[in-house]
């Protein structure tokens, strides 16, 4: 009975030491740092697509032409850097969340649990291709070309056709969803902006609803082209976030569109920014 007792308070310590890293300082940096890393990333990302919408960049519009980008300037050492601390701290503040839940309603359910998890995996993965390209190990694979060889080696697989159409839609309903949700600013629960100047939240506030709205669209343009990819077995049809914003300058109203989607990137990349200074953490 005593070791049972013993070894509940162990485990109990434990969970409470965990909870405590979970909320401490170096945590809540380490989040709003990975905020800044994504705001970089996007508005980086945006201008690379501004310049292709006027045939002024040979660069990919993705993870890859951004990184290439910021290490071409004065500055791209430390901006490399800034990118894996950033995207690491925030898979590691993302994991806690997983792991304790995340403050405020509903933050403990398993659905939010799960959501928490699948992002501290996607922020991982994407700091460990920065860390790679930082000391000289090569350039992530281009998304395009990533998103290619996923659709064929899903597509070769028993019922792989009907996989992949599941997974357009999804990234088609997400894409919707969160055009949804930041065009009804949703996110300002999530935000201290009491805190601000009435003219500076308004401004966080139109950054936030354009900005999300244009990743929204890139979201729903990618799920499309998934799914057209696996009704037609070609898996070449898949496009990564390069060719989907290449995708928009076709449509008939020429690069416009592109230059409203890169010029939203662009202020979602700004409003990230945002968050690293007033997201509740």
């Amino acid at each position: 009975m005593a070791t049972r007792t013993r070894r509940y308070g162990g485990l109990s310590s434990a969970r409470s030491a965990g909870r405590q890293a979970a909320n401490s300082p170096a945590m809540k940096w380490l989040a709003r740092a990975g905020f800044l890393a994504r705001g970089i990333m996007y508005a980086v990302i945006g201008w690379i697509a501004l310049q292709i919408a006027f045939g002024k960049s040979g660069q990919q519009a993705d993870k890859n032409g951004a990184l290439h980008t910021l290490s071409s300037t004065p500055f791209g050492a430390a901006a490399l850097w800034l990118l894996v601390v950033g995207f690491f701290g925030m898979a590691l503040w993302r994991l806690s969340e997983a792991v304790y839940g995340a403050p405020g309603a509903g933050g403990r359910e398993a659905k939010a649990r799960l959501g928490a998890l699948a992002r501290a995996v996607l922020y991982a993965v994407t700091g460990y291709g920065v860390l790679k390209y930082a000391i000289g190990m090569g350039a992530p694979q281009p998304s395009n070309q990533q998103s290619v060889d996923l659709t064929a080696a899903l597509l070769r697989q028993p019922g792989g056709q009907a996989l992949v159409v599941v997974a357009g839609l999804v990234l088609i309903g997400a894409g919707l969803a969160q055009a949804y949700q930041y065009w009804r600013m949703r996110f300002r629960k999530d935000m201290r902006l009491s805190q601000a100047r009435a003219r500076t939240r308004r401004i966080v506030e139109w950054l936030g609803r354009a900005g999300g709205v244009a990743r929204g669209i890139v979201f729903v343009t990618a799920g499309a082209f998934l799914v057209m990819a696996a009704v037609r077995y070609q898996p070449r049809q898949a496009k990564g976030i390069d060719s989907s914003l290449r995708a928009l300058a076709a449509t008939p109203a020429g690069p416009w569109v592109l230059v409203l989607v890169a010029i939203g990137l662009i202020m979602f990349g700004a409003f990230s920014c945002c968050e690293a200074r007033w997201r509740r953490v």
